[in-house]
């Protein structure tokens, strides 16, 4: 054992605190169901309790889906109960160590944040926390203490956008006080940009969960103080490579450093960051922008006119190209896979460029498999 890590393996369990928050089931109904994260944040409670943590520093909010039943008390994990708990509960707390766990549904904004819907989130209310808004807050003097954290987030980061919302998200920001040097942050995210974090229903837990909940049980010795973050990574990254490779996911798990010392995001281990392909919508929206037919409104619709008029009826549409394209797919891939060929079709009898076509029909095949995995986060 290193230096480092026998300085960390003393760290007092009584100044650690914990915010662990597991979300299966949501105002939203049925079509939000999420086995997994509810059991998952169960898990990793069970490691910190395991290290001597005591329970009263181990804040649990769960929304769990039935018949599942946690057999110990839990806050509940609704909007208010979660914003309470980050601006008024835990940021006086008395320690030096912060764990967070966050599993459920999340949506990457228009602005490039990270937003974790709450339970309460409904179709026409997506009540949702703000992650960056969040890590402000506690990487300034709003939080005196708590100085080491490792936030650890198993949700989805797809563009807003290709959500096909009605309305855009709410703006959710928490009160972040002065910015200070005060704090180690490092955030370990699940999915990547643009991506989608998978879950496994059958099961009942999260690709990156259950990675993340392996290591750390391998690293019981070092709990409840934080293991190297950067180590910590390269086993995550090793792990969800080889899922990568086998056909299991398409996610890029990423981890945010901000310290003192350095600020930085780290691209996966042993790979460039030129290595990491574009996400399925991402690379299916660019092969259909590659024809110039599909940035002008007009010819636009002319090929979405070519589909069945009882599709096209269902379609979200929008002025901007890029944002039109992505509703359009989306929407074909959630309601009728099949009309994704019909579009491609309806694209190259007016525009049959050979490398073109090559492209589209690559990227529309990686679309409609990622759109048949397993519901994600």
């Amino acid at each position: 054992m290193t230096g480092a890590e026998q300085a960390v393996h003393r760290q007092d369990p009584g100044r650690v605190h914990a915010l662990i928050i597991g979300i299966e089931k949501y105002d939203a109904g049925d079509s939000w169901n999420l086995p997994g994260p509810a059991r998952d944040a169960l898990a990793f409670h069970g490691l910190l309790r395991a290290a001597g943590v005591p329970e009263s520093q181990l804040r649990l909010h769960l929304a769990p889906l039935p018949p599942f039943v946690p057999d110990i008390s839990y806050r509940p994990a609704d909007h208010a109960t979660l914003r309470r708990a980050l601006v008024r509960e835990l940021s006086t707390a008395e320690g030096d160590v912060l764990w967070v766990w966050w599993g459920g549904h999340g949506v990457l904004d228009r602005a490039e944040h990270l937003r974790l819907l709450c339970s309460d989130a409904t179709i026409d209310d997506k009540v949702a926390l703000d992650l960056d808004s969040a890590l402000a807050r506690y990487s300034g003097d709003a939080v005196p203490g708590l100085a080491e954290q490792l936030w650890l987030v198993d949700a989805c980061e797809t563009f807003e956008e290709a959500l096909a919302f009605r309305d855009p998200l709410p703006a959710d920001a928490l009160p972040v006080g002065r910015r200070n040097l005060a704090h180690r942050q490092s955030t370990l995210r699940a999915a990547g940009r643009g991506r989608a974090a998978a879950n496994d229903p059958v099961r009942a837990t999260g690709l990156f969960s259950e990675v993340l909940l392996g290591l750390l049980a391998d690293r019981a010795g070092v709990l409840p103080g934080l293991p190297d973050p950067e180590e910590l990574f390269s086993a995550v990254q090793t792990r969800v490579k080889a899922l990568r490779a086998a056909g299991g996911t398409l996610q890029h798990p990423e981890i945010r450093l901000q310290m003192p010392e350095r600020t930085e995001i780290l691209p996966p281990a042993g790979e460039d960051v030129g290595d990491r392909s574009a996400s399925p919508l991402q690379r299916a929206v660019d092969a259909l922008l590659a024809y110039p037919l599909m940035t002008d409104p007009t010819e636009r619709q002319t090929v979405v006119g070519a589909l069945n008029p009882h599709i096209t009826g269902t379609l979200p549409r929008h002025t901007k190209a890029r944002t039109d394209i992505a509703g359009i797919l989306t929407g074909l891939a959630r309601h009728h896979p099949e009309a994704l060929w019909e579009l491609c079709d309806a694209v190259v009898s007016i525009d049959d460029h050979s490398d073109r076509r090559r492209e589209l029909t690559q990227a529309l095949r990686e679309f409609a498999a990622a759109a048949r995995r397993p519901r994600s986060r």
